[in-house]
């Protein structure tokens, strides 16, 4: 088991000596517990064995002299943030160097849990790796290979597929589109009897009702709200008047259906992953050729990049990502998040990383950004970060929190992110099952993948 390491820190945040401890002091700071949204002035986390053991005021932090003492001078301290939405890198002949990177450029921004939706088996010694402290990186919750069109053939084989990815040890199940509905009946019925979420995109031939009244626990990218409101359905089914997402028919959904489907998701107790910086990079109208130099495409692969202005142009080429398809789509988006959040559906935080132009880390900070521009307040966009995702695989309490008897998983930041949300894109400090990464050490750590790729 790897010893926790902690910097002992005098001011300014400058590390002078490393010592290690299992009973830390973090203090000097002002917490944002998440349990609510006040803020905590002036208060000390004692940290041991990786876990919080009770959060006091400055005036008792010399009743815990035996403590290393962490000054975090005057910083505010938050939960941490989710991705919640992942595509984790494949280990490429035992090479785990890209997953590796990922993991690092997720807690650098801040991202203390991961859910990965597109399996792979060398996710699963990835998770055992950083579990046992081997490598840093986030806590992860993987789901399986996709059900897909491809990949099942039959209700049968994919009865089976859910088994096995059961008994593998993932955490959730990932769908994909193309299913028939004898194949996603058989994939429901037998997650349910496993006791194992699941949840993605929702295949045209399975619909939103019968993805919701089946058990999807998620609807990611708040998938097949837009169809089931498009009143001739035979235009969602024809991918050249459809358009990607169903944005060119965005125009024609009727609007009075929505109240039901709220209430069905409701009643079906199901979250969205709204993934709002996937269709803003994505199916966005700015060309795909000016995110090739953006600063943190500098810690990706020259050829990764090139795959996903690859993957944009087509569209571009075909006429498709125009302002005027684009924009009402992206409003309608915002329009539709909105209004399932204020009816009191959880939302999740997802971007849908490393996706088109979104990298690992920095893409939840454009995830954050545009949940804020369509209305979300500052607290709820911070619960979907932390408290929703632990809600989500019911560990309520565990993490997402501040309190005694949590893990000791937490960002510093400069400014309250209840006030300023721009503060999260630069943390102070990380710390990591009690284990204290400075700005020193994540620099560091930035300077390596950029060297890694370098042009």
């Amino acid at each position: 088991m790897k010893k926790t390491l902690v910097y002992i820190l005098i001011c300014c945040f400058v590390p002078l000596v490393q010592v290690f401890s299992q009973v830390q002091l973090v203090s000097n700071v002002h917490v944002l517990t998440m349990e609510n949204d006040e803020v905590l002035k002036d208060q000390a986390i004692l940290v041991e064995n990786g876990k919080i053991v009770k959060i006091l005021p400055m005036s008792e932090v010399g009743n815990y002299k035996g403590s290393t003492v962490i000054d975090g001078g005057g910083a505010y301290v938050f939960p941490g943030l989710a991705e919640f939405h992942s595509h984790i890198p494949v280990a490429q002949n035992g090479n785990t160097q890209l997953q590796e990177e990922a993991m690092w450029l997720y807690l650098a921004n801040g991202v203390l849990r991961v859910r990965g939706m597109i399996g792979h088996a060398s996710h699963l010694p990835l998770k055992e790796r950083i579990d046992s402290g081997e490598i840093d990186g986030p806590r992860l919750y993987l789901s399986g290979p996709s059900f897909s069109g491809t990949s099942v053939s039959s209700a049968e084989q994919a009865a089976q597929m859910v088994r096995d990815e059961k008994a593998a040890g993932y955490d959730h199940l990932k769908l994909h589109p193309g299913l028939e509905m004898v194949e996603f009946l058989a994939i429901s019925n037998t997650a349910k009897e496993l006791d194992i979420p699941f949840g993605g995109h929702v295949s045209l031939n399975v619909g939103l009702e019968a993805s919701l009244k089946g058990g999807y626990k998620s609807i990611e990218h708040m998938d097949g709200y837009v169809e089931a409101l498009i009143p001739d359905y035979s235009k969602v089914l024809d991918p050249k008047q459809a358009g990607p997402f169903t944005m060119l028919l965005v125009k024609e959904a009727d609007l009075s259906k929505l109240p039901e489907l709220v209430k069905m998701t409701l009643e079906t107790g199901a979250w969205i992953a709204p993934t709002l910086t996937l269709f803003d990079r994505y199916f966005g109208y700015k060309p795909a050729e000016e995110y090739r130099n953006i600063p943190e495409m500098k810690y990706m692969s020259a050829e990764q990049v090139q795959n996903w202005i690859n993957a944009k142009t087509p569209y571009e080429d075909a006429g498709v990502l125009t302002k005027e398809n684009v924009k009402p789509y992206l409003e309608f988006r915002n329009m539709l998040f909105m209004t399932l959040h204020q009816a009191g559906v959880p939302v999740l935080m997802t971007s849908d990383s490393p996706q088109v132009f979104n990298v690992p880390g920095f893409s939840i900070h454009h995830e954050i950004k545009l949940m804020s521009d369509a209305g979300m307040s500052n607290y709820e966009i911070l619960k979907t970060g932390s408290v929703n995702p632990a809600r989500y695989f019911d560990e309520e309490g565990e993490w997402g929190v501040i309190k005694n008897g949590a893990s000791a998983d937490f960002v510093l930041v400069k400014n309250n992110p209840l006030e300023d949300l721009e503060t999260l894109k630069n943390p102070i400090a990380v710390v990591m099952r009690g284990e204290y990464f400075d700005q020193n050490r994540i620099q560091e750590e930035l300077a390596k993948i950029e060297a890694n790729h370098k042009r």
